[in-house]
């Protein structure tokens, strides 16, 4: 099993891969059956997601995560922590927030993975 701090940097490549759109990476890191729940409560699939970021219609700017909690299983990993975002939405105009992530990664054909995650903006 790997470790917590493996995991923290694991989580800290695919924010990265996201702010820089690095698709091949991000697909990589991201489960075919991945859903991700923004702030707002809308749900996208991997692909809706990852098309949204290749395309430049959600661009993120800054993904400044906080420390990272992890709970370790075998083959299940939660990690969970506030971030601070800044984000485009295909216009000029951008977003700054705080929010908390909580993310589960799962090892799949002997690769982790993140399948679901979770976003809360912090008022």
């Amino acid at each position: 099993m790997r470790s917590a701090e493996d995991f923290r940097a694991l989580e800290r490549s695919r924010l990265q891969a996201l702010v820089e759109r690095d698709m091949p990476l991000a697909r990589r890191l991201h489960a075919p059956d991945f859903q991700l729940v923004t702030p707002r409560g809308v749900p996208y699939s991997r692909d809706e997601y990852l098309a949204e970021v290749e395309s430049g219609g959600l661009r993120y700017l800054k993904w400044e995560p906080k420390a990272i909690d992890v709970r370790l299983f075998p083959e299940v990993v939660l990690l969970r922590y506030q971030a601070h975002l800044e984000m485009g939405f295909g216009g000029p105009q951008a977003a700054a927030f705080d929010c908390w992530h909580t993310d589960s990664y799962e090892l799949r054909d002997g690769a982790w993975q993140v399948v679901w995650s979770q976003a809360t903006a912090i008022r």
